[in-house]
């Protein structure tokens, strides 16, 4: 079976909605999720480059909005 990486992403976006916190006025979670997938993210210009030395990403203003909208259709 090939999983569907647009599903995945769509997972993990709304589960870093789950762990967002706002910190200096920037929407961040912790990135403890798939690599490939954060990388995905970044790609699709939903959050910062996941490659750095913090231990989470910046959610960009277009990313914080459709994770919310998909944490609250799949979890909610």
């Amino acid at each position: 079976m090939k999983a569907n990486l647009d599903k995945i992403d769509d997972a993990v976006l709304a589960l870093l909605h789950l762990t967002s916190f706002t910190d200096h006025g920037l929407t961040r979670a912790w990135k403890g999720h798939d690599w490939e997938a954060l990388d995905r993210l970044h790609q699709k210009g939903y959050i910062s480059d996941p490659k750095n030395k913090y231990k989470s990403v910046a959610l960009t203003e277009a990313g914080r909005a459709r994770a919310q909208e998909l944490f609250e259709r799949l979890f909610a």
